[in-house]
C-alpha cells in the first residue's frame, strides 16, 4: 500500500551482525485484546533506564573523522530489520471482530537507501539523530501491551468500545520519547458527552494496578491523562475523535512515501523543541503543524519531493469512509518516485530558508 523506505540498521555490540530481527507481533484485535504477547511484561526492554526520555542536546555529536555508527548490508536495503515498528498497521484487519493472520496493509520495497542522498556533513548528522532517536519496535510493543490491558478493562464499562494507538506512535514519524495518543471510539446513536464519559474512566482507572497519575483535562478536546505505573510512558486517551485515527492513516503514507520523509520531520521536531517552539500549550507549534508544514514545504518545490496524495487519490482518504475501513482505503496508492534527488541536508536548509524569508 504505501511506498516501503528503509532506516538504517545499527550493529549491534555483539559483534558484526545487526540486531536480530524483531518478533512477529501478530495481529492486533480491537475488539478482544492484543496479541498473547501483550500481556507479558519485557522487563529489559521497559526499564526505566531504557525509556528514558532523550533530549536533542544530551545526544552524542557527530564527528567528521568518526564514520556513522550504523552499516548497511550491500544487499538489504536501508532498515530491512524495523519492519515490525510498524505492526500496528501491517497487521491491522480493517474489521476489528475478526482477527486474521493477514497483512491486509502491507509496505511495498523500496531499493531507494538513504545513503543515496547523504552528500554532506548535515545529512549524515540528521541521519545519525534519526538513528539514535526513532521509535523502535520495543517501543510500540510496550504501547500496544498497555493498550490491550486497557481496553480489556474499558470494556467491562463499553463492551462495544475500542481502543485505537494514533498519532506519531503509529503514523511513522515518532520517536522514542513520544507519548502514546489512544482515541476510545464508541459508536451508538446517541453521541456520548466526552467529558462524562472520562470522568467515568478516571474512576475506574484509580484501582488498576499499572496506571497511575489519572488527570481529566477539560480542554476543547477533552482527554484523561495518564502514565504507565514503572515507566516514562505517558498516554493521551481522547473519545470519539476519528478524525486522529484518520490523519494518523494519511500521514503514514506521507511518512513512507519517501525515505527522506521521516529523518526530515524528525530533525525538525527536535530542533523545534531544542529552540522551544514546539509546544502548543505555550502559543508555539505543536509537532502535528511541525509535521505539516514539512509536507507542504516539500509539496511545492520547483520539483516536488512528494505529491498531494489526498488530490491524487481521494477515494482513499475519503472523510465519509466507516472508520473500520480506514486502515484498508490507502492500500492501492502506487508508490511514488521524485525526480528530486536534493541530500537531506539541503532540504532541511531549504526549509528553513522558506518559512523565514519566503512562506
Amino acid at each position: 500500500m504505501f511506498y516501503r523506505n528503509k532506516i538504517p540498521t545499527r550493529r549491534s555490540g555483539y559483534g558484526n551482525e545487526p540486531y536480530p530481527p524483531p518478533r512477529d507481533p501478530g495481529c492486533y484485535d480491537y475488539h478482544h485484546g492484543g496479541p498473547e504477547a501483550a500481556n507479558r511484561r519485557h522487563r529489559n526492554d521497559y526499564s526505566t533506564y531504557a525509556v528514558k526520555r532523550q533530549r536533542v542536546d544530551h545526544l552524542p555529536q557527530p564527528s567528521a573523522a568518526l564514520p556513522l555508527r550504523w552499516a548497511v548490508h550491500p544487499d538489504q536495503a536501508v532498515g530491512e530489520s524495523s519492519r515490525s515498528a510498524f505492526m500496528g498497521f501491517d497487521h491491522f484487519h480493517p474489521n476489528p471482530l475478526h482477527c486474521l493472520h493477514t497483512k491486509v496493509l502491507t509496505v511495498p520495497e523500496s531499493f531507494t537507501r538513504i545513503q543515496n542522498y547523504v552528500k554532506d556533513k548535515l545529512s549524515s548528522q540528521m541521519v545519525e539523530l534519526f538513528e539514535a532517536c526513532q521509535q523502535q519496535p520495543s517501543d510500540l510493543d510496550r504501547k500496544e501491551a498497555c493498550r490491550a490491558r486497557l481496553q480489556d478493562d474499558i470494556q467491562k464499562i463499553f463492551p462495544a468500545a475500542r481502543l485505537y494507538l494514533t498519532g506519531s506512535s503509529m503514523n511513522g514519524l515518532g520517536c522514542r520519547s513520544s507519548d502514546a495518543d489512544v482515541c476510545l471510539v464508541i459508536k451508538g446513536n446517541k453521541r456520548p458527552n466526552p467529558v462524562d464519559v472520562l470522568s467515568q474512566l478516571q474512576r475506574a482507572f484509580r484501582p488498576l494496578a499499572y496506571v497511575e497519575r489519572i488527570q481529566l483535562i477539560r480542554a476543547k478536546v477533552p482527554i484523561l491523562k495518564f502514565r504507565e505505573r514503572g515507566s516514562y510512558l505517558e498516554f493521551d486517551l481522547n473519545i470519539n475523535n476519528t478524525v486522529g485515527i484518520r490523519n494518523t492513516f494519511l500521514l503514514r503514507s506521507y511518512a513512507y512515501a519517501d525515505v527522506r520523509i521521516r529523518p526530515m520531520v524528525l530533525v525538525v521536531k527536535k530542533w523545534a523543541r531544542h529552540n522551544q517552539i514546539n509546544d502548543a500549550s505555550k502559543g508555539t507549534l505543536s509537532s502535528y503543524t511541525l509535521v505539516l508544514m514539512v509536507l507542504h514545504y516539500l509539496q511545492t518545490l520547483r520539483e516536488p519531493v512528494l505529491p498531494s496524495l489526498q488530490r491524487a487519490h481521494p477515494e482513499s482518504f475519503n472523510p465519509s469512509m466507516d472508520i473500520d475501513k480506514v486502515p484498508d482505503g490507502p492500500k492501492n496508492i502506487p508508490p511514488y518516485t521524485s525526480r528530486n534527488q536534493s541530500s537531506l541536508g539541503e532540504l532541511l536548509l531549504g526549509f528553513l530558508r522558506y518559512y523565514a524569508t519566503e512562506f
